[in-house]
């Protein structure tokens, strides 16, 4: 199925349908798709500035902020900085007064900062290892595309999942992030695979639906508790469902 998505001017009729028994590989993103922030350390951050929170609570504010973050960084300058916007809109789903989001946000992002990166992301989501195996038993081939800050390659190592995947692509290493579609392509070539049998998984539209259609790449949005609109692409709610998928199709 084709259609002429919110994208659809820049990029015309869109490939909504993912032809998952033909994939041979898959592009990853890492955060919230392999590895989550550590909720508990989070919550605590969040509780030390006067913002009750339980771990679960603060993972369905994160996600359910994943769409509003999408749109800012659809509006803003490639390379500005999201942190801040990132944690008002989940202060917004914790149902934290205006006001009061103004003075705790940076508070709160301060002392996310202050936790090295590896630490801070380092919850490692449910199925996720299993998934991996999965995939990689059905004889796809596994690539990392991370917008991160250089600790990509360590986070993986760190959490047990880098030998579950062939390679690395850390945008603060490679000097790209997404949405440009040269990481896209650089990860593409270490895939050593053509466009039509790869598939990009991520979490944020702007940067990992759009980043990937620019390259010629299938896209999986994951979308774990029906936060997002219709934005005319496939969707899965974790990798879990994406490897049943492709095994069950091959």
């Amino acid at each position: 199925m084709t259609v002429a998505g919110r994208d659809g001017a820049r990029y015309g009729a869109l490939v909504v349908d993912v032809p998952y028994g033909s994939l041979r590989g898959l592009l990853l993103d890492l955060g919230n798709t392999l590895i989550g922030m550590d909720a508990e350390l989070v919550a605590r951050a969040l509780s030390d500035e006067g913002v009750a929170c339980t771990p679960e609570r603060f993972r369905r504010a994160e996600a359910a902020a994943r769409p509003a973050l999408s749109a800012w960084i659809a509006a803003a300058p490639p390379g500005t900085p999201a942190g801040l916007v990132y944690v008002r809109e989940i202060l917004t789903r914790l149902e934290v007064p205006p006001v009061d989001r103004v003075a705790v946000a940076p508070r709160v992002l301060a002392r996310m900062r202050s936790v090295p990166t590896e630490r801070l992301w380092s919850e490692v989501l449910p199925g996720v290892p299993g998934a991996l195996e999965r995939l990689r038993d059905a004889g796809l081939r596994l690539v990392i595309v991370s917008n991160s800050d250089g600790t990509a390659e360590a986070g993986l190592v760190a959490s047990g999942l880098r030998d579950r995947v062939d390679a690395v692509v850390d945008s603060f290493v490679f000097g790209a992030e997404k949405p440009d579609r040269r990481i896209f392509e650089h990860a593409l070539g270490l895939a050593d695979l053509a466009t039509s049998s790869v598939a990009h998984v991520g979490d944020l539209f702007a940067a990992d639906v759009l980043g990937a259609r620019a390259a010629g790449l299938h896209a999986v949005l994951l979308d774990p508790f029906g936060d997002w609109p219709d934005m005319g692409c496939a969707t899965a709610p974790d990798l879990t469902s994406i490897a049943a998928r492709v095994a069950g199709s091959a």
